[in-house]
């Protein structure tokens, strides 16, 4: 069965930098989209970014020049690097895979990783 596992989250000083990161198991033919998305208390969850299999990015405007999305096809994870964090980056963090598995085009959540920016 397919599986996302997130790391990476943790408590961080505004200003400071996480990297993120989430990796798929089991039986995937291919990976279409590789995104994160985070949700704050009393907010809606929202895209912060997210890759495509053809390499095309899009960010959030909230995110633009201080985080940078990236993969490893090869070990089927992607990756948020987080700079320059600021209280209000405070969220859990979920990756979601778009993938094919048996005929089946599916989305898939990791668990979630709380960050935290506070001083």
């Amino acid at each position: 069965q397919v599986q996302l596992v997130e790391s990476g989250g943790g408590l961080v000083q505004p200003g400071g930098s996480l990297r993120l990161s989430c990796a798929v198991s089991g039986s995937i033919v291919s990976i279409f989209v590789m995104g994160w998305y985070r949700q704050a208390p009393g907010k809606q969850r929202e895209l912060v970014a997210h890759i495509i299999s053809g390499g095309n990015i899009n960010y959030a405007d909230f995110v633009k020049g201080r985080f940078t999305i990236s993969r490893d096809n090869a070990k089927n994870t992607v990756y948020l690097q987080m700079n320059n964090l600021k209280p209000e980056d405070t969220a859990v963090y979920y990756c979601k895979f778009s993938v094919l598995t048996t005929s089946r085009k599916s989305e898939y959540w990791g668990q979630g990783t709380q960050v935290t920016v506070s001083s």
